[in-house]
């Protein structure tokens, strides 16, 4: 029992300091509403100064066309929860730097963000989404000092990104658990906790 008892819950986790295009893991026993089981794409980050990252794997409900004007409600693309920061507002994360002006290169070969009209004017003309484009509403922010502090108190776990394709495929629990398992088998205690402890 104390064997199992160190699998699930004493783990050293990772404190190490992070750099844009880090990722951040939920500690699996945070039950906030956009971040339980979340995985962050830190898209801005500088030690001491305001952050700026997207999670990755918060599906929202609905679809492009639900959402976006002069889209037929057939185009069925997710679209998924950045985090609870301007939730008016759309980013795109994606691989297709060269064909969108203005994208800005997170990790190589992902890009967010580029002209909103060329994004638009790509799906309209039908070209494949899956694994190339992920669309968000809202961002999650952190003030000066925040993100280190909340680091130091293990809310999150620190690594580094995943192939680009990788990075937008899955969604949901199945994603956390992707990147937990990438995180070696010091992490492998978090794969037995449950999204929602509360319905076990």
């Amino acid at each position: 029992m104390k064997d199992l008892d160190n699998t699930l819950f004493s783990i050293d986790i990772s404190t190490s300091i992070p750099q844009p295009g880090s990722l951040l893991v939920a500690e699996p026993f945070l039950s906030d509403e956009y971040f339980n089981h979340s995985v962050i794409s830190l898209v801005d980050y500088a030690q001491g100064e305001s952050s700026m990252g997207i999670v990755m794997n918060r599906k929202s409900g609905y679809t492009l066309g639900q959402m976006i004007e002069g889209f037929d409600d057939n185009v069925d693309i997710p679209i998924y929860i950045g985090g609870p920061m301007s939730r008016n507002r759309m980013f795109y994360i994606h691989q297709l730097g060269g064909l969108f002006t203005g994208a800005v290169e997170i990790q190589p070969g992902l890009w967010i963000g580029g002209n909103y009209n060329q994004v638009l004017e790509y799906v309209r003309d039908g070209y494949p989404a899956d694994n190339l484009i992920r669309f968000f509403i809202g961002y999650s922010g952190w003030e000066k000092g925040q993100l280190e502090n909340e680091i130091k108190q293990h809310v999150w776990a620190v690594t580094s990104p995943m192939e680009p394709a990788d990075m937008l495929s899955d969604s949901d629990d199945a994603y956390w658990h992707k990147v937990v398992k990438k995180m070696g088998d010091k992490y492998r205690g978090w794969q037995m906790h449950p999204m929602f402890p509360t319905a076990n």
